[in-house]
């Protein structure tokens, strides 16, 4: 059974009396930031705190330990840092005068939006929230511990810093979907970025980061925290209502980053010069219905904005044709000016509108002629909007990719054959590793080859046959090497055999032999008769192991002056029958 006291309160991996954790570096007197919990506080009688691992103006979140499950999980306290306080002496958070009823409200709050998360389950993008409870002052939220890396950093780690249509579709529509069933329980997020989508070892998204609104608008009552280019116009407080078209901006301006490999400009800064473009390297890549979907979820004001994730999730899943069928576009008829007085981009006209409009200056006719209508209109609509989108809009949306100063052009298909950099597999679960889709789709790994290591656990990984960060062809083969863990040997039972015979086969075993002599009983002489420790178990190379050998007895023999004569040295016995004496043999006469 796992005990808290050989925990690291840094990761949650057992290390036993070791002061550092040999896999996350967190030192066990390392102190925690004031006004933080101090590390081994505990929550509720049942959560163990750990280290911080990150904070904001609402609060802080922890890694934790349930006692109860006896597992790892996250803690997050709200802690709103501009009107409370906490000493090392009283744990129990103090509030500044004035600020009760505040407090009170967002504290509220703050329980609410986790209860709700909490009733959530089955969503393969959300957090699974296990508890809500209150201590010290103050309320926590429990939810599930998992290693991952954010999408930032998984995009940061290779070389062009972003990745294809079709792998970012299967990355990213599962938070769409599940941003559906949020928004239809009536929770916003508004902190959708790179930062907060965390990819666990097993290849899968998930949403993190949840936040009560305030924290995540400016002029609030707590310090705000905003991800620049992927807040909205509308949280920065400018006159527009928060909603779901919040969160949809942020969803593009995520998709944006991942297909283009630079963050959006920021909302502020589009608000007097909207600059955002897709280069025409990426325009030309890109199905023109993506770059139309991105157009209209990434509407700087909330009213031009793309409205709903169903609506969202119609533009960017099919072609404009098969969009327009389902009669997802909204119908537009002027472009809306910005401030500035120059227009932003427009919708598209689909066709859907098209037709509508087509329709009402028609007479009745056949089936026939009406069918031919409307393929036309489809056809015509659908090179409009191509030539829109390799012209009007490819000069409206468009950031330095990645810090590259001539990004030279290339197809969809060569994007996906460029160069990846390799991760960093070492420390890592083997199984995690070779389950990942993410890993699978990018790398062939053959069979790992499993070596012994006293300080890296069994099933790790402690080296990689291509370093971290050397830039590889897609496909290429990596070999993993796993640790077996500490090495040990089987002791085999040698009981009955020759001393000599026993000694050279435990020695090329890793085994170091001791002999001890005795004359007790009834054995061959140099017989094995007893060893210790005990045999056909594993042992670490280098243990001793003592042998007890049969060795019979001989008479000693002393000179006159009582020295011990060896037995090497003693005259022969003189032979009896040599000795004895003649008899008379009588003599024939």
């Amino acid at each position: 059974m796992i005990s808290s006291d050989n925990l690291c309160m840094g990761c949650m991996r057992e290390i036993g009396d070791a002061k550092q954790c040999p896999y996350c570096g967190f030192h066990s007197e390392s102190s925690q930031i004031p006004p933080y919990l101090p590390v081994r506080t505990v929550i509720a009688n049942r959560y163990l705190v750990g280290k911080m691992l990150e904070y904001n103006g609402e609060g802080a979140t922890y890694i934790g330990w349930d006692l109860t499950e006896k597992k790892a999980v996250k803690i997050r306290e709200f802690i709103p840092d501009s009107f409370t306080t906490r000493t090392t002496s009283n744990l129990k958070l103090q509030i500044m005068r004035g600020s009760e009823d505040v407090f009170s409200e967002l504290r509220q709050s703050f329980e609410e939006l986790w209860t709700k998360l909490a009733r959530l389950k089955g969503l393969s993008a959300l957090i699974s929230v296990t508890n809500v409870v209150e201590d010290y002052g103050t309320s926590y939220a429990v939810y599930e511990h998992f290693e991952g890396i954010t999408l930032r950093d998984f995009l940061l780690k290779s070389k062009t810093g972003y990745i294809s249509w079709d792998k970012a579709r299967q990355l990213l529509m599962p938070i769409l979907s599940t941003l559906g069933t949020l928004h239809s329980s009536g929770i916003i997020h508004k902190g959708i970025s790179p930062s907060t989508l965390v990819i666990s070892s097993d290849g899968k998204i998930k949403i993190t980061g949840f936040c009560t609104g305030s924290a995540r608008t400016a002029r609030s009552d707590l310090n705000s925290q905003l991800f620049d280019g992927y807040a909205a116009i509308e949280q920065y407080g400018f006159d527009g209502s928060q909603g779901t078209w919040t969160d949809i901006y942020a969803f593009a301006a995520v998709l944006y980053r991942t297909l283009i490999g630079s963050d959006p400009i920021s909302a502020k800064e589009r608000m007097s010069n909207d600059r955002l473009m897709v280069p025409g390297k990426f325009a030309e890549a890109l199905p023109a219905y993506v770059i139309n979907g991105l157009i209209n979820a990434l509407q700087i004001l909330p009213e031009d904005r793309t409205r709903t994730v169903e609506q969202l999730r119609a533009e960017l899943s099919a072609s404009p044709v098969a969009t327009a069928v389902s009669g997802q576009y909204q119908q537009r008829t002027a472009p809306p000016a910005a401030p500035t007085g120059k227009p932003v981009p427009q919708r598209p006209a689909s066709a859907h509108d098209s037709q509508n409009k087509k329709g009402k200056k028609k007479s009745k006719g056949s089936a026939q002629v009406i069918i031919t209508s409307a393929v036309i209109s489809f056809a015509l609509c659908l090179v409009v909007l191509i030539i829109l989108a390799f012209t009007v809009f490819r000069d409206r949306l468009s950031i330095d990719l990645g810090g590259a100063d001539n990004p030279t052009e290339v197809t969809a298909q060569q994007t996906q054959a460029e160069p990846i950099a390799v991760p960093t597999f070492v420390g890592r679960s083997y199984l995690d590793i070779s389950s990942n889709p993410v890993f699978i789709q990018n790398f062939e790994f053959g069979d790992p080859e499993y070596v012994y290591d006293e300080e890296v656990s069994e099933g790790y990984i402690v080296g990689q046959s291509i370093q971290p960060n050397e830039m590889v062809a897609p496909g290429t083969k990596i070999t993993l090497y796993v640790s077996k863990g500490k090495e040990e040997i089987i002791l085999p039972n040698v009981i009955g055999s020759d001393y000599e015979e026993a000694v050279v086969r435990l020695e090329e075993l890793g085994f170091v032999c001791k002999k001890s002599e005795t004359s007790q009983g009834n054995y061959r002489e140099n017989e094995i008769i007893s060893m210790s420790p005990s045999s056909e178990k594993a042992y670490s190379p280098g243990t001793t192991v003592y042998l007890i050998v049969f060795i019979p007895e001989t008479e000693v023999v002393t000179d006159e002056f009582g020295e011990i004569i060896p037995p090497e040295e003693l005259p022969e016995e003189d032979n009896p029958e040599e000795n004895a004496p003649e008899e008379d043999v009588p003599s024939e006469e």
